[in-house]
């Protein structure tokens, strides 16, 4: 789908001026913000919005549309004045209202929030590697619609715009180094190479030539250099981007020399102008080079936002084109069109969880293991499921049996397959998380990633702003504990689970055993938030549910595994591994004439989310003695076992010995249970 460019005329050069004098006048009048940045890419934005990008500002979700990243999320307002000038919805006052208190531009832009942003962005390094799972994510859902390449309907590309704060993260380099072994033609970024940030010239620590290391990683790199005033040379630009559309081999990176905060006579090239307003006698000596009148805040001369707002014709003629295009499409492949359709309603199809496997009490096995046939039982059903693992595959059972490895047709890799669901993240948690995060963006499909509990540290970040976006990434997490034995300290999560409990809007799940597992990635792929499993690596024994209470009681994230008769003496509440110890010492204790009620607790989230009377009648205020038994810190602990409760916990590190041996040394037995029982009973009196 090619576009018609008109001729830049005077209109567009004040289009980008008044861009440029927003940045100032927004940043100014709130007293604080990144005006430089915005600035200096005013030309940059506006291009790509005008004459580059495919985009309906009419239907900000056309199915068809690029897509647009501001991996530079502090520089907020050189997408928010685009979007004011595209006609997305924002207005002059919305600008004038920019990092207030209930405003629509916020100081790094929000996805959810604001019409027109496909993510959020801010923390550096972020953007571009989720950038790069969305372009994973055009072409994985190219091999659902179009596997045969029939039609250019479902390609478009990912347009970011990155800074030198970007590309100095560790994250976008992992990413990065993937996107080239993945051959990503779809990925477009333009890095802002303005050699400044706020400590300064960026050479005090960023010196290496990126443009070779962007060509080592498999990428395409086109430089544009500053016009002889310091000013973008647009015209270059716009050169470089359009060859840019035409590499479909690999991603290009567009380095485009810019100087920050251009053209501010004093600011112009300074790190202030980077994270500070430029003030009231600069802004007005920037207005008189931009031709500007200095005595004006916003303007926006109605015949420049007339000009600007005729993309929303443009983007409306390219809908309509496409959906003729589509309507035909449609028609031949009806099976397509309705998997098409469910995906965009995020609908399931009917009976979908009647696939999900059983597991025989009295069996031994691993949760992680557990996971793995889960995982391969929603595949057979769910087309839109993938995913992989931080080279953990063979350890996280995050292997889609003949999935094949998405990986470029080019590959010499076995199994190779352009539109395979194995996704081979490499020893990169961290941009695993981000990619994850594109991919649940990008709106079709449901994606999920492995490693060891232990390395979640790793990629905190990604889950951070998965939570914070709503997003459904899914997150494998195995070896949950000291379970995991010999390996030792540095691979026994401690502290792990209880961090990743304080996520806002985050759930953690931690299953006792096989059937919690199944019944917990139901509950995933039904509720499609972002979640994360702790999947234990030794074998762990399958409850019989005969005798103990209904494995469904897991989609309320705590209930009563195994009852007594009559109001119980003691309530044992313990998460993964340590339920099937909790259920023991309730045996011995019963040998004493001790009733003890045991709940399962795999995810204190979802238990949160029931309503008073479920959490009463689980955990009733009358039963005072309580003990938690979690092989973790116990933090957290104290709000479910009260003032009288015991808890069992582990708040030091590991060591390198059997699983057995650790259990035993650390007081995770059934009798250190009974023992911390009977002090909770007596301390309940």
């Amino acid at each position: 789908m090619s576009i018609a460019r008109k001729s830049w005329n005077e209109l567009d050069d004040q289009a980008v001026a008044i861009s440029r004098a927003l940045a100032m006048d927004a940043v100014q009048k709130v007293g604080n913000g990144h005006p430089g940045t915005a600035m200096a890419l005013a030309p940059v934005a506006y291009t790509l919005f005008q004459r580059i990008m495919k985009h309906d500002p009419n239907q900000p979700n056309w199915l068809g549309r690029d897509r647009f990243v501001l991996s530079a999320g502090h520089s907020s307002l050189t997408l928010y004045i685009q979007l004011y000038l595209s006609g997305y919805g924002l207005e002059l006052s919305d600008l004038q209202s920019f990092r207030t208190a209930g405003s629509l531009t916020p100081g790094h832009p929000e996805f959810g929030h604001t019409t027109g942003v496909e993510i959020t962005t801010g923390p550096l390094g972020s953007g571009i590697s989720s950038a790069i799972g969305m372009a994973m994510a055009a072409r994985f859902e190219k091999g659902l619609l179009d596997p045969e390449g029939k039609s250019d309907l479902f390609d478009h590309d990912i347009w970011v715009i990155a800074s030198d704060g970007d590309l100095q993260e560790g994250m976008s380099a992992e990413a990065s180094s993937i996107a080239g072994t993945q051959e990503l033609g779809n990925l477009k970024v333009i890095y802002d190479d303005n050699r400044i940030s706020i400590e300064g010239d960026t050479h005090v620590s960023f010196t290496e030539d990126v443009s070779a290391r962007y060509r080592a990683y498999g990428w395409d790199v086109i430089e544009v250099s500053t016009k002889s005033d310091g000013d973008v040379d647009r015209i270059a630009l716009e050169e470089a981007m359009i060859k840019a559309q035409s590499q479909s081999k690999k991603p290009t990176l567009i380095r485009l020399k810019t100087v920050i905060a251009w053209p501010a006579p004093k600011a112009r090239g300074t790190s202030k102008s980077h994270g500070s307003a430029l003030g009231a006698e600069e802004i007005a000596a920037t207005k008189r080079e931009l031709g500007l009148d200095p005595e004006q805040s916003f303007i926006a001369p109605p015949e420049v936002i007339s000009h600007a707002r005729e993309v929303r014709s443009r983007g409306a003629d390219l809908s309509k084109e496409w959906q003729i295009r589509f309507g035909e499409w449609q028609k031949n492949n009806p099976e397509k069109a309705a998997l098409l359709s469910r995906l965009q309603k995020r609908e399931l199809p009917a009976g979908w969880e009647l696939s999900l496997p059983t597991f025989e009490a009295g069996k031994d096995i691993a949760t992680r293991a557990a996971s793995g046939k889960v995982i391969n039982a929603i595949a057979k059903v769910l087309p839109e499921f993938w995913g992989g693992s931080a080279d953990l595959a063979e350890s996280n059972n995050t292997t889609i049996e003949e999935g094949g490895s998405f990986l470029p047709s080019t590959s010499a890799m076995k199994d190779a397959n352009p539109y395979g669901r194995i996704i081979h993240f490499g020893i990169r948690e961290h941009a695993m998380g981000a990619i994850l995060n594109g991919i649940a963006l990008h709106g079709l499909t449901r994606p999920f990633g492995g490693t060891f509990l232990v390395f979640s540290d790793y990629m905190r970040g990604s889950v951070r702003l998965a939570a914070l976006m709503d997003i459904p990434s899914v997150f494998v997490w195995t070896h949950d504990s000291i379970g995991l034995g010999e390996d030792g300290p540095t691979h026994q999560p401690i502290e792990h689970v209880a961090a990743l409990r304080l996520i806002p809007n985050f759930t953690v799940i931690r299953p006792a055993d096989a059937n919690e597992v199944a019944i917990a990635w139901r509950e995933v792929i039904k509720r499609g938030k972002p979640a994360g499993f702790a999947l234990s690596r030794q074998n762990l024994p399958v409850v019989d549910r005969q005798s103990c209470g209904s494995v469904e009681g897991v989609a309320k994230g705590a209930y009563t595994i195994c009852e007594t008769d009559g109001t119980p003496d003691v309530i044992l509440i313990a998460t993964g591994s340590e339920v099937s110890i909790a259920i023991a010492a309730r045996e011995l204790l019963a040998k004493e004439a001790i009733a003890a009620r045991v709940v399962s607790a795999p995810s204190l989230e979802w238990f949160a989310l029931e309503g008073d009377s479920y959490r009463e009648s689980i955990l009733p205020k009358a039963v005072k003695a309580r003990v938690s038994i979690e092989a973790g810190v116990g933090i957290g602990w104290r709000e479910y076992v009260g003032d009288s409760g015991e808890i069992i916990s582990l708040d030091h590190f590991g060591a390198s010995a059997s699983a057995g041996e650790l259990f035993k040394e650390y007081g995770f037995t059934a009798e250190n249970i009974v023992a911390a029982a009977k002090r909770s009973i007596a301390n309940s009196k």
